[in-house]
């Protein structure tokens, strides 16, 4: 059988850095002919970024795509690099490379979301994405054409299909077509973004789509954060009955070089099948002589605990560079989301670009301030004490403020003292809410909730601790000091703006409020279907109108990295203007 060695880059790059990202495809082309690679491949839309979301419909950004894609193969041949087939996505349009079809209501030149086929300093050939997702958080169905074709290429005598992404997720289109053009290796690039256990489904998918495929498949992932998606990377291969051989680490930017055993070229013709055409191309007909093959391995798998948390420190590193800020501050208040920010800051960009700040009330606790101090100690962040009440008292003495006006008060001047320190030493400010408080408006719009980026803002509660707790774990096992103080994961959650207070005293326990959110927010289940679950029909009347209410202040939240199924902002979409109530009365009554 042929041989065919394929390099896999899980590149991070950054939307709309076509220079730099371009700068990343050729080293880590040379990287790949060095490693005696003959195709390289690169994720999805991986010269322009992704997701491009608007960029799209601007006419300079999409030519500035289409005219690199063309100096990118000239770049490559003139450094040396013209050898290797090197697969790379970009954005095109219909009517381009890659297409040339009117279609009603979308005329052509319209954006394509394509990978270009690159070899001897031109682009030969490109395929197009024929599914179009329109769902969670995808908007292709905006931006883009559908293409119509399987590009099959021919590459040392191996037949090498391309397809794009959710090309692979959805039945029918090219993938389904791919037995009929006689392939010996699908090759899917993707930008698939992380939520938790999706590389479960992932490697199910491969395997099903190899057998049904009738041939190998190599899946090739972005990886990195982009505003608040994360992509985890996880590239991998299957052979023909569906066995993953291969498979890359989550969140880590690298190529994973394999050799393959594949059949030769039928020579299947050109043809259409299923309303898609099949189109060969030719570039290099031999087969190559036989040669030692480098061994293959899987990454070790990563605990659920640990892929969350490494999502969620891939999207705060990434949002902190790739928007250009060199530090971050948070209020420290020595309770468990804090803590949990605080460590997952140090781990994305270094405990010495970290400022935590402190701004204790008359009515912080004096282990809460030790806490947070402790903390500091542990991590090695920057730690700063600015006590509020000497800035809260003129506002209550002038506006007679009093119950939970006096409470949001306090949460505002402290948002005030870290917004001012952000504008005077440019720190990225972090929210330190979590999902559950988001989910129910627990939190002070102006005040706690102020801030660039929130990167609990799709964590639960409940998660929060599980998280807190593996990180404690995971050092010790490094033979590290946990940086989460004991006391601020042990002791009941609490505002602290009045005398005693907890969270219950406003809130269900929260591990029954996570489930109650889990079926209200993720999967959609109305008050019916709620009371039939067991929830008490009170509760759930008092949750859901929470949840609804806050709709406004989740609104105004700072982004976060999505780690969930349905995460707040892209994921779910609710009206702010609202009369539609869930009314679990009149369903315990039916």
């Amino acid at each position: 059988m042929p041989q065919l060695r394929v390099a896999l880059a899980q590149l991070n790059v950054t939307v709309g850095d076509i220079d730099g990202n371009s700068d990343k495809i050729v080293a880590w082309t040379r990287n790949a002919v060095e490693r005696g690679a003959h195709v390289v491949a690169f994720p999805e839309l991986g010269l322009t970024g992704y997701p491009v979301e608007d960029l799209a419909l601007r006419a300079s950004f999409v030519d500035a795509s289409q005219h690199r894609i063309h100096t990118l193969a000239q770049r490559l041949a003139d450094e040396g690099l013209g050898d290797i087939v090197v697969i790379c996505g970009y954005l095109d349009r219909a009517g381009g490379t890659a297409m040339g079809i009117d279609r009603l209501g979308r005329p052509k030149g319209s954006p394509t979301n394509a990978a270009a086929v690159i070899h001897q300093g031109r682009v030969v050939t490109s395929a197009v994405k024929h599914h179009l997702p329109n769902y969670g958080v995808f908007d292709e169905f905006r931006h883009f054409v559908p293409g119509n074709t399987l590009q099959v290429v021919r590459i040392h005598g191996v037949d090498v299909a391309l397809v794009i992404c959710e090309d692979l997720w959805q039945d029918g289109g090219p993938v389904a077509v791919t037995r009929e053009a006689g392939a010996g290796l699908l090759l899917v690039v993707n930008s698939s973004p992380y939520e938790a256990n999706k590389d479960d489904v992932r490697g199910d998918l491969v395997r099903r789509r190899a057998r049904e495929a009738g041939c190998a498949l190599a899946y090739v992932n972005l990886v990195g954060g982009q505003d608040e998606l994360v992509f985890d990377g996880d590239s991998l291969i299957a052979d023909a009955e569906g066995t993953i051989f291969a498979r890359a680490p989550q969140f880590e930017q690298g190529s994973m070089v394999v050799d393959l055993d594949l059949p030769a070229a039928s020579g299947t013709p050109s043809g259409t099948h299923e309303g898609i055409e099949i189109v060969h191309t030719v570039l290099q007909d031999d087969e190559l002589p036989p040669y030692e093959a480098i061994e293959s391995n899987i990454a070790p798998r990563l605990s659920d605990e640990a892929e969350m948390y490494g999502a969620i420190v891939t999207g705060l590193r990434d949002y902190v560079q790739k928007n250009g800020f060199k530090s971050v501050l948070l209020g420290l208040s020595g309770g468990i989301d804090s803590s949990l920010v605080a460590a997952i800051a140090c781990d994305a960009i270094g405990a010495e670009h970290v400022f935590g700040i402190s701004n204790p009330s008359v009515y912080s606790s004096d282990h809460s301030k030790d806490d947070a101090a402790d903390l500091a100690a542990r991590t090695g962040l920057n730690y700063r004490v600015v006590p509020i009440q000497p800035m809260v008292q003129p506002f209550l003495d002038t506006l007679g403020l009093t119950g939970l006006a006096e409470e949001n008060l306090q949460a505002r001047v402290r948002a005030v003292i870290w917004m001012g320190l952000s504008n005077a030493d440019g720190h990225l400010v972090l929210a330190c809410g979590n999902k559950s408080e988001l989910s129910v408006g627990y939190s002070t719009i102006y005040g706690d909730a102020v801030g660039g980026y929130a990167p609990l803002k799709d964590v639960p509660k409940t998660l929060v601790w599980r998280l807190a707790k593996w990180r404690n774990a995971d050092a010790k096992a490094r033979g590290q000091q946990p940086p989460i103080p004991a006391n601020s994961i042990a002791k009941p959650p609490s505002a602290e703006l009045r005398p005693g207070q907890q969270d219950t005293d406003s809130l269900p326990p929260y591990d029954l409020l996570d489930d109650m959110l889990d079926d209200y927010v993720e999967q959609d289940r109305g008050s019916a279907e709620l009371v039939a679950a067991g929830f008490e029909t009170g509760l759930v009347t008092q949750v859901i109108q929470l949840v609804d209410r806050a709709e406004y202040k989740r609104r105004q939240y700072p982004p976060g990295p999505k780690i969930t199924h349905k995460a707040f902002g892209r994921d779910r979409r609710l009206p702010i203007t609202n009369a539609w109530r869930e009314d679990a009365r009149k369903a315990a009554e039916h």
